[in-house]
């Protein structure tokens, strides 16, 4: 693995250099610029450039240079901000600069949140006399433990010119081919993210799948990372130096992936990121060693009431993918099994919210394929772009147009009163206490608790549901904590993502339907006034407890009056959920029906039809006018002639 290296698309790096006052900072900015030693310097130099071809990564350098006076502590500040990388300077024959470090400077970057990498710099190296000798490393250190930024250390002598272009070549380096996503000095070990990024590029070369880089593998890998071949010798001295150190590295097939990783933890020990993060960078890794945005664009320009999900062709491929990883053939992915199959991916993509509870598991935690599926399902509608990656990192390799297909628009499906979504998402309002979490949790299959936990923020379930005539539709519910409501429609274009709207009321509560016929109301208005609007279904939950009087009366006539259906009465506890899954999707499959209209709505509807039927009168009164003109000059013309 041999070569040059990529600057991860970067044209210029800005270093700013601070310190205290009279550590050098100015005559070694001078002395990188010109190769030779100012007698006197300006109290602050003008920004000074670094051509490209100064370094072989051909990126020039912008140095900024600062006072260390206390008026300008604002302005340098502003500098730390804007920076790529620091050069921290002391003073080799002043031990308090040295001091400072540690008791001023960095605590005043972490003060300042500036995180980049820091070089720390000691300058006037001719001046230190034997009795300021010391040795660099035993003194840094202690120094670099507690302070992860600093990326190395270095001591320099403008004036004899020692070291100096080295200064702001680590800069530079520590910039465009950085330590910290790698390596974890404190463990000496690469970090699990360059890891399970170094496993993939692993696996893409091993063309064979045999686990091994054979000879061949091993000369394609470095053609494609820096343009020119292995020589067989030089193959057989990377194998030699791996099987040296790790014999597990190198087997009779070739060079193992633990042999392949230790490769790289060696360059980095050696100091030779750059290697490291050529490799990374041609496999379409970012600093973050995430793929970048460039390997994630979606073909499609998607209005808001359209979604995205995965094509039949990604669908299929993630089955194969669940039949590999499922070692023990249980049809459930197990937590390890799971870790596995992302094992090539930055992390797993569902430990956190809102996907760690949004689907049905096993009581060990596993997933079934329709469990698998739905996460999918989940990742594709809220985010796209995240879900092609990780399409990617487990291996799909097809293009982002035969991974996701763009749903229709909503408004044309209302007017063909048909859609073609194979994944609908409700969303779920209503008043507290209502039994909202509880609706969820049963799309999920888990059993009813006691247990109050009022909802503070949103969250999702999602599950496959069967249909009529052996189809299959992803369900996808939103719960909307009723303290959130009148934040989401403060967007217009809040309901545009929204298939069906629910609103769970408690029956045997009075305020619980009242407050629900409010939430009704909002989200009706706010569909007539964004022109989203939506399909919407009352649900009367907790239909095991006694209801009030007049409840059935009071539910029927506000639905009624909105005209849409009548509420679909439910009992969690006691596992009767009157098919509301399937109405709910049902609901969302005819976006034209069960459409709420408000009174001011009916109004404004109204008014809009009276002045369409008065154009179209004027209209009518316009042409029989016309053609009556035109009759009239025919008449006329005609007896002008015979006359």
């Amino acid at each position: 693995m041999l070569g040059g290296s990529i600057s991860g698309g970067r044209t210029n790096v800005r270093v700013v250099v601070v310190g205290d006052r009279a550590t050098g900072k100015s005559s070694l900015i001078t002395a990188a610029a010109t190769e030779t030693f100012p007698e006197e310097v300006p109290p602050v130099l003008p920004p000074t450039r670094l051509p490209a071809d100064l370094y072989p990564d051909n990126v020039p350098v912008t140095i900024i240079d600062t006072s260390s006076s206390l008026e300008s502590r604002g302005k340098v500040a502003e500098e730390l901000k804007r920076a790529d990388a620091v050069v921290l300077t002391y003073a080799c024959d002043q031990p308090a600069t040295l001091n400072r470090l540690t008791t001023f400077w960095l605590y005043e970057f972490r003060r300042l949140e500036i995180r980049v990498p820091v070089i720390v710099v000691g300058c006037k190296l001719d001046k230190r006399d034997e009795e300021h000798h010391m040795n660099l490393e035993q003194v840094m250190a202690p120094i670099m433990q507690q302070f992860r930024e600093i990326e190395t250390c270095i001591e320099c002598s403008a004036a004899n010119l020692v070291q100096v272009p080295e200064v702001f070549y680590y800069a530079q380096k520590a910039v465009l081919h950085p330590t910290a996503p790698l390596f974890d000095h404190e463990t000496q070990a690469l970090k699990p993210r360059c890891v399970r990024a170094l496993k993939r590029i692993f696996i893409l070369c091993d063309h064979d799948m045999d686990d091994a880089l054979n000879d061949e593998e091993l000369n394609a890998f470095q053609i494609k990372c820096f343009n020119a071949p292995l020589q067989p010798a030089e193959i057989v001295g990377v194998k030699r130096v791996v099987q040296e150190k790790l014999p597990q590295g190198v087997n009779d097939l070739g060079l193992t992936l633990t042999g392949f990783l230790f490769l790289h933890a060696l360059f980095i020990e050696k100091g030779r990121l750059e290697t490291t993060w050529t490799v990374l960078r041609k496999f379409g890794y970012n600093d973050e060693i995430k793929l970048k945005d460039d390997y994630l664009i979606i073909p499609f320009k998607k209005a808001p009431d359209q979604s995205l999900e995965l094509t039949s062709e990604a669908v299929e491929f993630l089955k194969g993918v669940f039949s590999t990883f499922d070692t023990d053939k249980d049809g459930v992915l197990r937590n390890s099994e799971l870790d596995d199959l992302f094992s090539t991916a930055p992390e797993s993509p569902w430990g956190e919210t809102p996907y760690k509870d949004a689907v049905e598991r096993t009581p060990l935690g596993g997933l079934s394929l329709s469990a698998f599926l739905s996460e999918w399902a989940l990742m594709t509608l809220l985010e796209p772009a995240q879900s092609l990656a990780n399409l990617i990192y487990i291996g799909y390799n097809c293009g982002a147009a035969s991974a996701l297909r763009l749903t229709r628009r909503r408004s044309v499906d209302i007017k063909k009163q048909q859609t073609d979504r194979n994944v609908y998402q409700g969303f779920v309002f209503g008043p507290k206490e209502s039994g909202k979490s509880a609706l969820l949790k049963s799309l999920l299959g888990r059993p009813f608790s006691e247990n109050y936990a009022a909802t503070t923020d949103e969250h999702y379930a999602v599950n496959v549901v069967d249909r009529l005539g052996g189809t299959k539709k992803t369900l996808v519910l939103r719960e909307i904590p009723e303290d959130e409501v009148k934040m989401l429609l403060s967007n217009k274009e809040s309901l545009a993502s929204c298939d069906v709207a629910v609103f769970v009321y408690d029956s045997s509560d009075e305020y619980s339907l009242k407050r629900a016929s409010e939430l009704l109301m909002t989200v009706a208005r706010r569909g007539e006034v964004s022109g989203f609007m939506v399909p919407c279904l009352f649900v009367a939950a907790k239909d095991d407890l006694d209801s009030y009087p007049m409840a059935i009366k009071d539910s029927a006539k506000i639905c009624q009056s909105f005209g849409i259906d009548a509420p679909i009465h439910i009992s969690v506890k006691e596992t009767d959920l009157n098919s509301v899954f399937n109405r709910i999707i049902t609901a969302a499959e005819h976006p034209h029906l069960s459409v709420p209209e408000t009174e001011v709505g009916r109004s404004q509807k109204r008014y809009r039809h009276l002045v369409n039927r008065s154009l179209i009168f004027t209209s009518v009164v316009a042409a029989v006018a016309v053609v009556g003109l035109a009759a009239y000059r025919s008449y006329a013309a005609r007896k002008n002639t015979s006359s």
